[in-house]
């Protein structure tokens, strides 16, 4: 799935602007990190469990900064990114904070990491109509 994922990624990237771009960052993000489950350690890890639990929940999403977003993921990783994008790592980590609590969030329907989760490309393609 995840190949699949990056091959629907790439062509959204390079027929659907910005938005096709990020939805090819976002897949990079989750398959570079261990899909859904690891996403959500990493930031557990750098200290978000708070966010990552109101993201995963039924109820209101908690916000993340872009700073955050930085911290939890590493200025490398959103250093390529932003690269990529020929984006500043500012605002390619302050659209990530922007979605990434949504994507968890329509991930986690039941308010809880499924075991099989739904792909991000297709909970990306849904955000965006």
């Amino acid at each position: 799935m995840r190949f699949l994922d990056s091959l629907a990624g790439n062509m959204l990237g390079k027929l659907g602007g910005e938005k096709g771009a990020i939805v090819q960052v976002a897949i990079d993000l989750f398959n570079q990190n261990g899909g859904l489950t690891g996403v959500l350690q990493k930031f557990k890890t750098a200290g978000f469990d708070n966010e990552v639990t109101s993201w995963i929940s039924k109820g209101s999403n908690l916000p993340i900064t872009a700073e955050q977003i930085v911290q939890a993921l590493g200025s490398s990783v959103i250093q390529q990114a932003a690269s990529k994008l020929d984006m500043s790592a500012q605002d390619i980590s302050a659209k990530i904070a922007e979605y990434l609590p949504q994507v968890i969030d329509r991930m986690t329907p039941d308010g809880q990491v499924p075991r099989e989760p739904a792909s991000v490309l297709a909970t990306l393609m849904s955000m965006m109509k």
